[in-house]
């Protein structure tokens, strides 16, 4: 579903989100820098080294980092002074980072160090590019940062990879960064003045992780119109709620996208015009019939959240800031600030949990009333021989499981604040904590979509020879191809692996505009 592209040329403020994911998969052959990042880079370096030459009290340059910026470090050990950083941040803890998430954070650390306001040689990032294209990863612990004054603890790990310390990953396999280093061709960097600060503050761990659950969560409520008209047509349900009518009195965009595509799934349904005569209900439950309203808030949650992941990805985020040309003499000013809080990522990555959590909610309440046959008219849990078969009795309690540990996920982290480096850093975003939340709710509601579809497909096989809408067929088909009917109970747990595999493909998210 993804456009091939051989190269990504990094210039530090047009990198796309669908760029981060690709390069996350490992899509692309070769990213490397532009040669407008070059000149930025190089003109930055230079505000750098005038600073150091002239013996300027500067943060970060020639002081010590947080509550202890007071402390001057003589020219000597400026390199002592940006190595020992990284190797004393390099403290995180927890399982590692999957390799897809590794590198949307190298990507992206790339990409803001490309804009020229970091003061970091060209050669260093050229390393991280070539760690990043030759599928060498540094092994970063998930846990560990707080978000403000950057992603320290994960931004240091990879920067720990630079200087030919701490673990990578080859092909899969640990090893140790010198020994990958010089199995590749490659030398260590030695860290000068400010280069330690320029790789490890910034907010690209959670950014990475959290562009990467976007994406998922996009396709997913995409994905939840095909499982929810699924579901309508296996109940009966009306799409008349769906009406543009409606939507056009209440304009909510997210609202009137929802119900097009649930219009366009539901087009040409025979099961439709089976009980559209004589059939007493007035309307359908709020789950089926509520899906735009829904499903609607969750797209411009999402959208509000992609709005605010795009400019971060192309934004600088360490400190201090390095801007040439800048000043009374022109040449050049070094500012420090607090670009490096992670607070406007960290609430819309808990905005995104809280949307997956909706969703999941009303998708598991479909699936409730699907195996209820006083609700859906269907056999009792849409088996065909209930009683000495359980049919998607368990299906659905795996599915109310998971939507109580999503709701758990929606609690946001961004509302707290402990303050860390001895009151220095006296409030934080928490944004890493919001990233991995998002992304493990995110997942769960994509197995919570996979067991609604089975089951919808399955009240499907009781109504057969009618023919569901247009769009609902062709996900019945899709299915259909991986997963068998049930018949007598046998073990799931390949049906719900082959359905998830579907939803996280993403072969369902575009359907309404094929068919």
């Amino acid at each position: 579903m993804f456009r091939a592209m051989a190269v990504l040329e990094l210039v530090g403020d047009r990198l796309r989100l669908e760029d981060v994911e690709r390069v996350a998969r490992g899509d692309l052959a070769e990213v490397r820098l532009g040669a407008l990042a070059r000149e930025a880079m190089t003109a930055s370096r230079a505000v750098v080294e005038r600073a150091v030459d002239e013996g300027r009290v500067v943060y970060g340059l020639t002081t010590g980092f947080g509550a202890l910026a007071e402390v001057l470090v003589p020219r000597e050990r400026i390199t002592e002074l940006q190595e020992n950083l990284i190797r004393s941040h390099a403290a995180g803890v927890g399982e590692p980072l999957p390799e897809s998430e590794v590198r949307a954070i190298m990507l992206l650390r790339a990409n803001v160090l490309a804009l020229g306001h970091s003061g970091i040689r060209v050669e260093v990032v050229e390393l991280i590019l070539d760690l990043l294209n030759r599928r060498i990863h540094p092994v970063v612990p998930s846990r560990g940062s707080v978000g403000a004054s950057g992603d320290l603890a994960p931004l240091s790990h990879i920067a720990l990879a630079l200087m030919g310390e701490g673990d990578v990953l080859v092909d899969g396999e640990r090893r140790g960064a010198a020994e990958a280093l010089e199995l590749a061709g490659l030398a260590p960097v030695h860290l000068q003045a400010k280069e330690g600060l320029a790789l490890n503050n910034g907010t690209q761990a959670m950014t990475g992780v959290g562009i990467l659950a976007l994406l998922s969560a996009e396709r997913a409520v995409e994905t939840a119109e095909v499982a929810g008209s699924m579901s309508l047509e296996a109940m009966r349900g009306t799409p008349d709620a769906f009406d543009d009518l409606i939507m056009r009195v209440r304009p909510q965009p997210g609202q009137g996208e929802s119900a097009s595509r649930l219009r366009a799934l539901l087009s040409g349904s025979a099961i439709r015009e089976s009980h559209r005569e004589g059939d007493p209900r007035v309307q359908d439950a709020y789950a089926l019939r509520c899906m735009p309203q829904v499903h609607g808030a969750a797209r411009q949650a999402f959208r509000y959240a992609r709005q605010v992941l795009e400019v971060e990805a192309n934004s600088a985020t360490d400190n201090p800031l390095i801007f040439p040309g800048e000043g009374p003499d022109g040449e050049g000013r070094i500012l420090s600030g607090g670009n490096f809080h992670g607070q406007p990522v960290a609430q819309v990555l808990d905005l995104v949990a809280m949307a997956c959590a909706d969703l999941a909610s009303v998708s598991e309440r479909r699936l409730a009333r699907l195996v209820d046959p006083l609700l859906s008219g269907l056999p009792a849990f849409l088996s065909p021989d209930a009683g000495t078969n359980s049919g998607f009795m368990v299906p659905q309690i795996v599915a109310a499981s998971l939507v109580n540990e999503i709701k758990l996920l929606a609690a946001p982290a961004s509302v707290d604040s402990i303050p860390t480096d001895a009151n220095k850093e006296d409030h934080v975003s928490m944004g890493m904590t919001s990233a991995r939340k998002a992304r493990d709710a995110v997942a769960m509601l994509e197995t919570v979509l996979a067991l609604e579809l089975l089951a919808a497909a399955q009240g499907l096989e009781f109504l057969k020879p009618l023919r569901p809408g247009r769009g609902v067929d062709e996900a019945y088909r899709l299915l259909r191809e991986r997963v068998e009917p049930l018949g007598r109970d046998r073990v799931m747990g390949g049906d719900i692996a082959a359905a998830e595999a579907l939803v996280r493909g993403g072969e369902l998210a575009g359907l309404w505009a094929r068919v």
